[in-house]
């Protein structure tokens, strides 16, 4: 597994500039987990769009592999988001105001 990039700053005590910035990062995280959901929503829409619309068996089977791969893009955004979270909360929890 990854090593937790903000683990240096667990045992020093951090300004309100640091926890601005740990703000900012929290921020972050949630517009790439909004981008990780509007992906996928454009792969299922794309997906059932070709299922719905087209005759074809290859275009029906692209259909699927499409909401498939929205699927596993959702799973991972998750994974990651969390993964994401759970760092910047260890950063952040030598926080002084």
């Amino acid at each position: 597994m990854a090593v937790n990039p903000y683990s240096q700053f667990a045992s020093t005590q951090l300004i309100l500039r640091d926890q601005l910035a740990i703000d900012r990062t929290i921020l972050a995280n949630e517009r790439t987990f909004l981008a990780y959901i509007r992906t996928t929503l454009a792969f299922a829409l794309t997906g059932a769009g070709c299922i719905k619309f087209f005759q074809e068996t290859a275009i029906h089977i692209l259909g699927i592999l499409l909401i498939i791969a929205g699927i596993v893009i959702v799973v991972i955004g998750i994974k990651r988001t969390i993964t994401m979270a759970n760092n910047i909360k260890e950063a952040g929890k030598n926080c002084v105001i």
